[in-house]
């Protein structure tokens, strides 16, 4: 393998020239890097081989600092123009089933906390507080020059909405109890909502960056029409507060969601989209489809990102680069998210393929 260029020991991150290249026809050099979720694991892996000492994210002050300035030098020098931070209020009894041989959490679809109207009247609803926003004014006020600040918050009003009642109860819902779905998203959209109001007022914040899953391999988790009831209208809102303040509304969702693609452009108005599956939708057909009107984030499908090996993984980017590059409004990086899975020396040959 030939010497990578990454981490970057020189950095220039330009926050300014990262917006106007996905949300404008604007071509720069080369397409500015993306990506939503890291795992501890990789940070770690790469920071350590930077020569910096990890320092996990204990509950005390000194060990959360140590993290997150751990954590915004991985975004600096590899090669990131902003850093995405996702945290979000504490919903109680929320819950999901661990797998300790995977390590890792999965949702919890057969039930909820909220099953009827009494548990909705006693459930302990949270509001957004200070602690909620300390993370950010940290990263906010350590960043280095040129890089901006992209948040959110964690668990989109779907999501959130499957937490409460359970998948499989909520399917059940929407046609016996429509309005109890109707009372919790109005509850979980109103606490969001004030979520944002004081996220918006963050020094150096950049975009917003919201996930909510509404979709599987072949279609949306719940009808279009439910989605277009309950759920996007609050998207809507939440992209034209965004909008109000001068930033622009990114939106992951996974799995296949083209039935509700218009209602995204057309009424939410996101301004870029992020999670793409090749089984699903390949990047540079979504870009071919949809690409003069929003932004494509990402694309490199993470299984790919796994298996493939170096020669591989480069044609494979080169050739999303090639296709999604001309005319703007794209930004290379996972599909997906980094998860624990994808290879290292993977990810630094992407990044090494990516700043060519």
């Amino acid at each position: 393998m030939a010497r990578l260029r990454v981490p970057l020991a020189k950095p220039r991150p330009d926050c300014t020239r990262f917006i106007k290249a996905v949300t404008t026809s604007y071509e720069p050099d080369r397409p500015p890097l993306v990506e939503y979720i890291f795992n501890d694991k990789l940070l770690r892996t790469v920071l350590e081989s930077m020569g910096r000492t990890w320092v996990p994210p204990d509950p005390d002050r000194a060990s959360q600092e140590g993290y997150l300035d751990n954590f915004i030098a991985f975004w600096h020098h590899m090669g990131y123009d902003f850093v995405r931070l996702e945290r979000s209020m504490a919903f109680p009894g929320v819950t999901g089933r661990h797998s300790p041989d995977l390590g890792r959490n999965f949702a919890e679809t057969a039930a909820g906390p909220i099953r009827s109207w009494e548990d909705f009247h006693n459930y302990p609803w949270p509001e957004p507080s200070d602690e909620d926003f300390r993370t950010h004014e940290y990263v906010a006020a350590h960043l280095p020059d040129g890089m901006g600040l992209i948040s959110n918050h964690a668990y989109g009003m779907f999501e959130r909405l499957v937490q409460l009642m359970g998948y499989e109860p909520l399917c059940v819902a929407l046609y016996e109890q429509p309005d109890l779905v109707a009372a919790v998203v109005q509850r979980i959209g109103e606490r969001t909502e004030a979520y944002y109001r004081r996220l918006l007022k963050l020094p150096r914040l950049i975009a917003v960056f919201p996930g909510d899953d509404m979709g599987f391999r072949s279609g949306t988790l719940v009808s279009p029409e439910h989605l277009r009831r309950y759920t996007l209208p609050w998207h809507k809102r939440f992209a034209q507060m965004a909008h109000d303040a001068g930033l622009p509304y990114f939106l992951h969702s996974c799995g296949q969601v083209e039935q509700i693609m218009p209602d995204l452009i057309d009424d939410v108005r996101i301004d870029a989209k992020h999670s793409f599956e090749d089984a699903i939708l390949p990047v540079a057909e979504f870009k071919r489809r949809h690409g003069e009107r929003i932004g494509v984030l990402g694309g490199v499908d993470v299984d790919r990102f796994t298996r493939l090996d170096e020669g591989e993984l480069r044609r494979y980017v080169r050739g999303i680069i090639d296709a999604c590059a001309p005319g703007g409004r794209f930004a290379i990086g996972a599909g997906n998210s980094i998860p624990d899975y994808i290879p290292v020396g993977n990810y630094l040959t992407f990044l090494d393929e990516a700043l060519r």
